[in-house]
């Protein structure tokens, strides 16, 4: 849990950075007199500095600090069938049996498809996850496709610069052949896209004439799946949180503040349903 705040101004800058476990107190003290440190946006580089932590925002390096220790960031591998809610009133298969060795009640950034598996950021910070889900933000998120037939440097290229779906156009932001083969009839393309927009790489790619047999999200924003297999959950690392929480309040000014709800109650995302 965040520290109770010590006296009516707070607690020690350098107390805070150390507990939150970005360096000794001796060291933290030097960051701040370097002005390696901000609060709320502002240089600080008086040691007697005291910060609130329960509702000051904190960076060093520009790499935002997790001050509240009780919230909860944690990565999954999502198998193909299961669908991207806590309950699933159909009976389904659910995200509940990845998070039974978390306390917390974790939530999912966004969604992916029941058919669609790879990187899905469970948490239990609620501003995070629907600032992340928002459609204006614009997370990129970077897929790799399994599909039907040989993809052409030409069909790549169009994929670029765009194709006209019947909700609008869209272009990825990249996209490159990995692999093609003539006997198995597939291809491998990764894409990379910051839309939001349901099943759209599904979709992108029916349109170009190759109809997807298997997706995976390789990357979220900062995070990637790496060697995480299949249906496991790992906890971020320190530094995977820190780029998390700086990509979320980069932008979450953008977020009408009106509209949060619950994450997995969220409509948005990304390979939805």
């Amino acid at each position: 849990m965040t520290e109770p705040v010590e006296g009516p101004d707070g607690v020690r800058l350098q107390k805070v950075l150390a507990n939150a476990g970005v360096a000794s107190r001796r060291v933290a003290e030097q960051l701040i007199v370097e002005g390696r440190v901000r609060v709320n946006g502002k240089v600080v580089t008086e040691l007697g500095s005291r910060i609130d932590p329960e509702n000051d925002l904190v960076d060093v390096d520009g790499t935002a600090v997790q001050l509240d220790q009780s919230k909860r960031y944690v990565l999954l591998n999502k198998p193909r069938g299961v669908v991207s809610s806590m309950k699933d009133e159909r009976g389904r298969p659910d995200l509940r049996q990845f998070t039974k060795e978390w306390p917390e009640r974790l939530y999912n950034v966004g969604r992916l498809d029941a058919d669609t598996s790879g990187l899905l950021v469970l948490t239990n910070d609620g501003e995070l996850a629907h600032v992340l889900a928002h459609p204006s933000f614009g997370v990129t998120k970077v897929y790799i496709a399994k599909v039907e037939g040989r993809v052409t440097p030409q069909t790549i290229a169009r994929l670029t610069k765009g194709v006209d779906l019947e909700d609008g156009p869209i272009a990825a932001d990249k996209a490159r052949l990995l692999s093609s083969s003539k006997a198995e009839g597939a291809s491998l393309v990764e894409l990379t896209l910051h839309s939001g927009r349901n099943r759209i790489v599904r979709r992108m790619m029916a349109e170009v004439g190759h109809p997807v047999v298997e997706l995976v999200r390789r990357q979220f924003g900062p995070l990637h799946l790496g060697t995480l297999p299949v249906g496991r959950a790992r906890e971020l690392t320190k530094v995977e949180r820190g780029a998390l929480l700086t990509l979320a309040r980069r932008d979450s000014g953008a977020v009408d503040p009106s509209s949060r709800q619950a994450a997995d109650e969220s409509p948005e995302d990304q390979e939805t349903r």
